[in-house]
């Protein structure tokens, strides 16, 4: 049996970062981890699809090269090609983490992780994907009848993350209905595919394959795509996605996949309610409308951690189970599942085990961002929060198409919204659709975590020509004295 102060399951976003920061203070750690470091993230999730992303990107670009004075001739997609360098910069990032963990003096174990009690468990051999040889093994069951190893230590940190949700909906189990976790194993560019959820899995698929010049229908049961999101960001994306020719159906819900004919290559038949009852011929369907705790065959009940109605792994602010030395980090606690948020919750747990009396997380300036095309970002407070947590607010929002930088890169669609009360300007929430959403939603996270009003964010000096202008630029607006937009409408 071998012995640990502290054993991490699972190796992702949460895991690997509190096992290195758990060694950094001396402790010795293991983790046990199904298939490559790197979780879902670097695996299954955040870096591939960015990385085919920023392939469609570049694409897109080089069809519109003529724009910007460039020509480009015989312009064609070779999407093995993308796979390719999508698998390249995901097997460069999980050795990277392989090797950090090894620098660091992590003992990483391969296999299943059983609890047999509280801080022991046994690991057994993984057993094959449900997609097949090449498909992901994070959510794959045990195999053996016998363990391949022992374990135990004085804390144990659940990192076991999420796994897509499926429907149970009629015919979701028909060939060519796949998981974000399926969309990975597609060869080609289907001809037509509906997408389930217009929530950031959902909705980044289908502007992806979009981009790649697929027919696409995206479903979203709320009235609004990435409902989680202000409503004005869901509705500017919904008009930008339409301008782009995705055919968007909110306010709808499916209530039935049938195969369209006999054969491999019959297609599929989505049954859609909503507006008007309709039907949607596609060659593949793609469910992401949301994750589930991947807490199978963990025996869970071994240890007498307690789980919620849903399965999540309830924690306290200092990521303690109800179980005295086992700690849970990132999706499978059912909080925020992101995965910074699981890096910085697995070193809570780490400086917690190592002894210090105030870590603990705070959820209140978390931020999101969503790539599409165009980008969404947000922190804190959408407008209808800030005001049903009894704020009284203000709020300004300022174009893209007035900051001149984006006018440089082809595309000024888009706005900063700010949300901010009413008498004192402290800024409640930020939120982004358009340029480089991702990295503006920075200066929004920091201003809310120091308390920064409209004020302080108008009389900082920004750099210019820069994206980042339109922070001050939407607070000004919110003040009433915008610069660079006209001044509202007197009445």
């Amino acid at each position: 049996m071998q012995e640990f102060d502290v054993l991490v399951i699972g190796g992702g976003p949460g895991g690997y970062v509190a096992a290195i920061r758990a060694a950094q203070r001396g402790l010795s750690v293991g983790v046990v981890e199904k298939e490559r470091t790197g979780g879902v993230c670097l695996n299954w999730g955040c870096i591939p699809t960015k990385a085919m992303l920023r392939s469609a990107e570049v694409y897109e670009t080089v069809l519109h090269a003529a724009d910007y004075g460039v020509h480009a001739e015989n312009v064609s997609l070779d999407y093995d090609s993308v796979s390719r360098r999508k698998d390249g910069i995901v097997k460069g990032l999980t050795d990277g983490v392989a090797s950090l963990l090894k620098a660091n003096g992590v003992t990483v174990i391969y296999g299943h992780a059983r609890f047999t009690g509280p801080t022991t468990l046994d690991v057994y051999a993984v057993g094959e994907s449900a997609l097949g040889a090449n498909g992901p093994k994070y959510a794959a069951a045990p195999t053996g009848d016998q363990p391949v190893e022992q374990v135990k230590a004085r804390d144990v940190i659940i990192a076991t993350g999420s796994v897509p949700v499926q429907l149970p909906l009629p015919g979701a189990d028909l060939p060519g209905v796949i998981t974000s976790d399926g969309a990975f194993g597609l060869t080609e560019v289907p001809k037509r595919i509906a997408v389930i959820g217009g929530s950031a899995v959902g909705a980044e698929w289908a502007s992806l394959f979009n981009t790649f010049g697929a027919e696409v229908t995206l479903i979203e049961m709320q009235p609004t795509l990435v409902p989680a999101e202000d409503a004005e960001i869901g509705k500017a994306l919904g008009r930008s996605f339409s301008k782009a020719g995705i055919n968007v159906l909110t306010g709808s819900t499916v209530s039935k996949i049938e195969s369209a004919g006999r054969g491999k290559n019959a297609g599929l038949k989505v049954l859609v309610d909503g507006p008007k009852a309709q039907e949607i011929d596609a060659d593949v369907v793609l469910v992401g409308v949301g994750r589930k705790p991947n807490t199978a065959a963990l025996d869970l009940e071994q240890a007498g951690v307690a789980t919620d109605a849903r399965g999540f792994v309830p924690v306290d602010e200092q990521l303690r189970t109800n179980v005295e030395h086992v700690y849970a980090i990132g999706d499978v606690t059912g909080r925020v599942l992101l995965a910074h948020v699981a890096s910085h919750q697995g070193v809570t747990a780490a400086e917690v085990i190592a002894g210090s009396d105030h870590a603990r997380m705070d959820y209140d300036v978390i931020p999101a961002a969503t790539f599409t095309h165009p980008e969404i970002a947000s922190v804190g407070l959408t407008e209808a929060q800030a005001v049903e947590a009894g704020h009284e607010v203000v709020t300004g929002k300022f174009p893209f198409a007035a900051i001149g930088r984006t006018k440089t890169y082809g595309n000024s669609d888009g706005f900063m919204k700010i949300v901010a009360g009413k008498q004192y300007g402290e800024v409640l929430g930020v939120h982004i659709i358009g340029q480089s959403a991702s990295d503006l939603i920075t200066e929004g996270a920091l201003a809310i975590n120091l308390e920064a009003t409209l004020d302080e964010l108008a009389e900082t000096v920004h750099a210019h020509p820069t994206l980042g202008e339109i922070g001050m630029e939407a607070a000004m607006s919110a003040l009433g004295l915008p610069i660079h937009v006209a001044p509202p409408k007197k009445r």
